[in-house]
């Protein structure tokens, strides 16, 4: 009788309502709030309303999902603003996922603990959350952004890429001494100088040998005319030196939105075919 009511309920819903979660987590290694705008494809909203019972229906099935991350001066309603992100999530069936990197964090711990500590916070927070509250899974999960946010996207999937089916990256900076302590990069990890080592250490390019010897697919993407072009190739001849799966896609265009708008198609169609095990030529 539970489960015929449970569907009732569910089936009652309208399909007119919003398909979108603001998740607001208070964190501790933050010292302040995160905003996180979730976009449910209409075609499973239901499996994540207040009347849907897990205990007479059990756990949805997971869902794919994409943590799409933002640039420098962006926040969590950056992408949504920009791009149809409720669109995409409908005609892909991806569930996005798009969190406050704030205006300037660079997803990393900065040097001072007073400060915020944005790894920390998705390792600790972040994720953990969203995994359980939407029921996903590793094998059905990806990573992306846009410049910070690329830089951020790479981090956070070399950190562990146990949780996730893989990574990209839209004209992102992979190599930080490239800013040179700029965009506020020197506030949190002090400034560039050949004494301090953070720059290399947390610089994308030189960390993959933490996915060497992995199938998981790094796919990188830059308009020609972006200044970020000559390390994306720098970053994808590392990959190849090391043997780790990836894609380069470069196309004329600049650091942009109009770019960017082309590029997350690009990476959700490459991140599909990831999780259909559809061809990709090799």
């Amino acid at each position: 009788m539970k489960k015929i009511v449970c569907a009732l309920l569910l089936a009652g819903l309208s399909l007119a309502a919003s398909a979108q979660d603001l998740v607001v987590i208070t964190s501790p290694n933050l010292h302040e709030n995160d905003s996180i705008l979730v976009f449910i494809p209409q075609q499973i909203e239901a499996n994540y309303a207040p009347e849907y019972c897990v205990e007479c229906c059990g756990e949805p099935d997971p869902a794919p999902a994409l943590f799409l991350l933002h640039g420098w001066a962006g926040c969590y309603r950056n992408w949504s603003d920009k791009c149809e992100l409720q669109k995409l999530a409908d005609q892909t069936g991806f569930l996005i996922i798009c969190p406050d990197g704030f205006y300037d964090s660079w997803y990393v711990d900065a040097d001072d603990p007073y400060k915020r500590q944005w790894r920390k916070f998705f390792d600790q927070e972040l994720y953990p959350t969203l995994m359980k509250k939407y029921y996903l899974k590793p094998e059905k999960t990806f990573i992306t952004g846009l410049s910070m946010g690329g830089h951020g996207a790479i981090n956070l999937f070399l950190d562990d890429i146990s949780r996730f089916r893989g990574a990209g990256s839209m004209s992102g900076v992979l190599d930080l001494n490239s800013e040179r302590g700029r965009l506020g990069l020197s506030e949190l990890i002090g400034p560039y100088t050949p004494e301090n080592k953070r720059h290399d250490k947390e610089s994308a390019i030189n960390r993959l040998e933490n996915a060497k010897g992995t199938d998981k697919l790094i796919l990188v993407s830059c308009g020609y005319d972006d200044s970020l072009y000559p390390s994306n190739r720098a970053f994808c001849e590392r990959c190849k030196e090391l043997g780790i799966p990836y894609l380069e896609i470069y196309s004329p265009g600049t650091h942009s939105w109009k770019y960017w708008d082309y590029a997350l198609q690009l990476h959700l169609w490459y991140f599909g075919r990831i999780l259909n095990g559809e061809n990709l030529g090799y």
